[in-house]
């Protein structure tokens, strides 16, 4: 039986608890990020904000605030260039924070782009380099934040979302793993730091330290952009019987009321023009045998839809119904009466086999459909929103269609940010009255917000001479050879800075997975354009994919 959400004020209890189990009370937690989204490959470039050491094997050096370096993997092993000096670290090099005059302390990945503050690991795995963050979980959320929920929304939006995130971050933590969460939407997005989301920031500052507990424990507390209406149970999602208390099923009429929760539209015209392929052949082969049992003619041409009457949705069917004509045989009596058979009757001995004639368009019934919506025909119906086949789809009748509006953008389980959105905006609620909402089960504690002392650089590394002198890499040109394909052309990666790079992808968009990193003065075979302009289908003879035609100069290939 599907429950409505019940509404609990919940109360923000103020005293210090040791919910973390690692560190001490008072403590903010670190946590681990596996970061993806730099798209790092054999190559990365680091800007350091502060000081900073690295550590390998029984070896440090330390790099003062402003320093650049280049991590290189080359023979299997990391080699670290920062200036004219260079380090061969082995297959990982840890970075360091340490206490220092600078204003911000973390590293960049582009020159001015977002801060990720915190401690680097890197290491070499498959020949490629593996960045892992470790931060304060306070130090994390402003980087989680403002990408998950944009920094306009209101701000006791933005606080909810606080919680929620730092909830499901601290939930994740696991020593007995690599790491603890990814930088991507496989966990929640981090994006590193930036001045501009202060918003958010501000959010992450006045909630320092609460979280949604539940049974004693961290809550789970998933959340999706819209909800589409109503919220989910996470059995009902993902299967299974794991729902937890903090969860409840229900109408939300806040995000229904906001006017940029995604929404969808569809329009089945009631004379049946322009429906999908798919309704047209189920009503079709419908009509097919009714037509059969009410002695019509069988011929397709002598059947057809008279108009769509009833259109619905239920259990993830779309349920049509629409009349129908036909046209029937009859022969005719003496008497001049139109007698319709299913056979032809026996004519009188010696009398001619009668003709049958063929009548007008008669009104032969109606006939029913149910299909399922999932997974073509919402597609075919261009109602597909996330992707995730589980849109809330509801009807409603116009004089001339039936108009299929679909509704969520997500799993819709826990929070939704729109309703969230729409709650703050125009009802005045408070972070606790939305969490209270969506997670009715729970109930919100602080635990430890303090981030511990980064530690003072060793003085004594200042003083160690500097490594022998070695330029920094070169990045290595892969060779274009032989004859272009016919339709081909050759160009050069040129319009990016000296020390940048060009993303070759997988696919011809910016979503998709990087392959390696493309230098300036890379030559290439453009095979061909992609259905979106601003792509190309290039290759090396080492290598193939999709880059940016903006970024590419043509390049004579006479010889």
């Amino acid at each position: 039986m599907k429950r409505r959400l019940r509404l609990f004020c919940l109360v923000c209890c103020a005293l210090l608890l040791p919910l973390f189990p690692a560190g001490a009370a008072g403590t903010a937690q670190n946590i681990r990020v596996l970061l993806k989204r730099p798209g790092f490959t054999d190559r990365a470039d680091l800007y350091l904000s502060g000081a900073y050491t690295v550590a390998w094997g029984g070896s440090e050096a330390a790099f003062r605030d402003g320093s650049r370096v280049t991590a290189q993997v080359r023979d299997g092993a990391i080699i670290l260039y920062a200036g004219s000096v260079s380090f061969r670290t082995g297959t990982q090099a840890v970075f360091r924070r340490h206490a220092s005059g600078a204003a911000q302390t973390g590293l960049r990945f582009v020159q001015d782009g977002n801060l990720y503050p915190g401690d680097l690991t890197l290491t070499v795995t498959g020949g490629q380099l593996q960045a892992v963050l470790t931060l304060s979980v306070e130090d994390y959320l402003p980087g989680v934040v403002p990408y998950e929920m944009s920094d306009s929304f209101p701000l006791e939006a933005l606080k909810a979302q606080a919680v929620c995130a730092r909830t499901y971050a601290l939930s994740h933590i696991d020593p007995a793993r690599a790491w603890d969460v990814t930088d991507t939407t496989a966990d929640q997005v981090f994006h590193g730091v930036s001045a501009a989301n202060t918003n958010a920031a501000r959010a992450v500052r006045e909630t320092a330290g609460v979280v949604c507990m539940s049974g004693g424990a961290l809550a789970v507390c998933y959340y999706a952009a819209s909800n589409g209406g109503r919220t989910e149970l996470p059995g009902t999602v993902w299967g299974g019987r794991d729902n937890p208390v903090c969860y409840a099923e229900g109408e939300d009429p806040y995000d229904l009321a906001n006017p940029e929760s995604p929404v969808k539209r569809a329009r089945l015209r009631k004379d049946g023009s322009g429906l999908p392929e798919a309704v047209r052949a189920a009503l079709d082969s419908a009509v097919a045998n009714a037509v059969k049992a009410k002695g019509f003619s069988e011929d397709p041409a002598h059947r057809r839809l008279s108009a769509l009457t009833g259109v619905s949705v239920s259990s993830g069917d779309l349920t049509v119904t629409a009349s129908w004509s036909g046209r029937r045989f009859f022969y005719p009596e003496a008497e001049g009466d139109e007698l319709y058979l299913l056979e032809t009757p026996t004519p009188a001995p010696g009398a001619p086999a009668p003709t049958p004639q063929l009548s007008g368009w008669t009104h032969g019934g109606t006939v029913t459909v149910a299909l399922p919506l999932f997974p073509e025909l919402i597609r075919s119906l261009n109602l597909s929103i996330g992707g995730l086949d589980n849109e809330i789809v509801t009807v409603v009748e116009e004089e001339q269609a039936f108009r299929l509006e679909a509704r969520r953008y997500g799993h819709g389980v826990g929070m939704s940010q729109r309703g969230a959105q729409w709650m703050a905006a125009h009802h005045s609620m408070t972070f606790d009255r939305i969490l209270a909402f969506y997670y009715p089960g729970s109930k919100l504690m602080v635990g430890g917000t303090e981030a511990s002392a980064l530690p003072t650089l060793p003085a004594a590394l200042y003083a160690t001479p500097a490594p022998a002198a070695s330029p920094t890499p070169r990045p290595t040109l892969m060779p274009v050879t032989g004859a272009l394909p016919e339709g081909a052309w050759l160009a050069s990666v040129e319009g990016i800075a000296d020390d940048s790079s060009l993303n070759l992808r997988a696919e011809p968009n910016s979503a998709a997975e990087i392959l390696m990193r493309l230098y300036k003065h890379q030559p290439l075979v453009v095979l061909e354009a992609c259905e979106d302009p601003l792509w190309v289908h290039v290759r090396t003879d080492a290598a193939e994919g999709y880059v940016m035609v903006s970024f590419l100069e043509a390049v004579s290939n006479a010889n």
